[in-house]
């Protein structure tokens, strides 16, 4: 097995966890649309877990505007910016494993 293809399934498993973390983050912004419910649930409480490092980061970049959170929207746009340089990428690896 060449480098070249290793490299390129390492990038392939790269782009599905990251849109296995995008459905995770859109599961929570969701959930912050029901304000009543009890954050105390362990399912919760690790998704919680899982997607807040993250969306504290944007939060720190963009403050709350008016209540309204729009942190979220840039986290979205640099996970899709990340994934179409790592399919782009794993592509260029593949056309080099297939030439040889």
């Amino acid at each position: 097995m060449a480098a070249s293809e290793i490299i390129s399934r390492i990038l392939v498993v790269l782009v599905q966890a990251i849109s296995i973390y995008q459905f995770i983050l859109i599961i929570r912004v969701l959930l912050t649309w029901f304000p009543n419910l009890d954050m105390s649930n362990p399912i919760l409480l690790n998704l919680c877990a899982i997607t807040d490092p993250y969306l504290n980061f944007f939060r720190g970049i963009i403050p709350p505007l008016g209540g309204l959170d729009l942190s979220p929207i840039l986290a979205f746009i640099l996970l899709r910016v990340l994934e179409g340089l790592l399919t782009t990428s794993a592509g260029a690896f593949m056309q080099v494993v297939q030439m040889y």
